[in-house]
């Protein structure tokens, strides 16, 4: 088996944007309200079936490819704890044209019990671009807030609440944060970032009155006091943040760094490769790639594939140990160390 090129695969949300997506990607957007991308996606967006999934380019489903034969995608005759098109990871390109609005994403726990999955939504930026005034992000809690507080700013709809309270952090390309589950976060206008997350689409949105989405689309149907139960209250510290941001490095020699902080290994691991006209070697197992920059070959024994700038690429277990040689930047997305246990009920 060798790596397949995947068609974009763009999802209309909620949000402006897509501008640099559709330019990294080469399709023309008909709509300001395609700030998403879902790569070798197999699962789909909460509430609509009929989007998410990846398509291969005779238009059938990636999802029905991994479950065909799961042992040569993904190393494993059963799949995943979700099924056998689990790949552990759900990978996107985002491309923000206005902030995204404050939300917060829940943990396995909650999920397990709440939602009758094994997975929640941990997820971690990897910033591409960031050229707006407004390129931050925001983080956690600068401080400890009262949940009765916070239930009333979200009744009332008070962004200016919600944003004076969360942690803001001036982004710049090269830029990698963690954001665990709980932790309520936005994303700013003018920042592209490869995300990836938990393989989920779980979301809890506190401020819902920036987008075109309502209040009955913020709490996963669970109602808000039950969904506001995933807030983590508690103030994320700047020793905390140092912990969840990792800068480029300056080393321009660099072949292959991760790109995001360690406590973001049992979830999903993130690697940038660059081969400056050499050869970079890479372990076997399913991975998403994305080419950011240049071309090159895949190689292994089981084939070669030539890439090029803009393309994304599913690369299945089978494929084995392989290496990547030319002049090319991928970045390049793992399913995690830790695996959760399988909900059965």
């Amino acid at each position: 088996m060798i790596p397949i090129v995947l068609p974009p695969n763009v999802i209309e949300h909620f949000y402006r944007g897509g501008s640099r997506l559709a330019q990294l990607r080469g399709f023309e957007p008909d709509s300001a309200f395609l700030p998403e991308e879902w790569l070798a996606a197999t699962v789909h967006r909460e509430g609509h079936p009929n989007s998410g999934q990846s398509r291969l380019f005779d238009g059938s489903l990636f999802s029905d490819l991994v479950a065909a034969d799961p042992l040569g995608w993904l190393g494993n005759s059963e799949g995943g704890p979700a099924g056998k098109t689990d790949t552990g990871i759900l990978v996107k390109l985002l491309d923000a044209d206005q902030r995204l609005p404050v939300h917060v994403h829940p943990d396995r726990p909650f999920a397990a019990h709440h939602l009758h999955h094994c997975y929640g939504k941990t997820e971690a930026w990897y910033v591409l671009a960031a050229d707006a005034p407004e390129s931050a992000v925001w983080l956690g809690f600068s401080e400890d807030v009262d949940p009765a507080e916070l239930a009333t700013a979200v009744d009332a709809q008070d962004s200016d609440w919600m944003l004076a309270r969360l942690n803001r952090i001036d982004v710049t390309p090269g830029d990698g944060i963690l954001v665990p589950a709980g932790t309520a976060h936005a994303i700013g206008a003018g920042v592209f970032v490869v995300e990836v997350q938990e393989p989920t689409d779980f979301s809890i949105v506190l401020e819902w009155s920036v987008t075109t989405a309502g209040r009955d689309e913020s709490h996963l149907g669970l109602g808000l006091p039950l969904a506001l139960q995933v807030v983590n209250h508690r103030a994320t510290t700047p020793a905390m943040l140092r912990d969840l941001v990792t800068r480029p490095d300056d080393d321009p020699d660099t072949t292959s760094r991760p790109l995001l902080p360690t406590d973001a290994d049992p979830f999903f691991r993130m690697e940038e490769i660059s081969t400056h006209g050499g050869t970079v070697g890479a372990a076997a197992g399913f991975s998403v790639l994305v080419v950011l920059d240049g071309a090159g070959t895949l190689s292994s024994p089981e084939g070669s594939l030539d890439v090029t700038r803009g393309q994304v690429l599913a690369v299945p277990a089978a494929f084995g140990d392989w290496s990547v040689s030319g002049a090319v930047r991928i970045v390049r997305v793992r399913a995690g160390l830790e695996t959760p246990t399988a909900v059965t009920s």
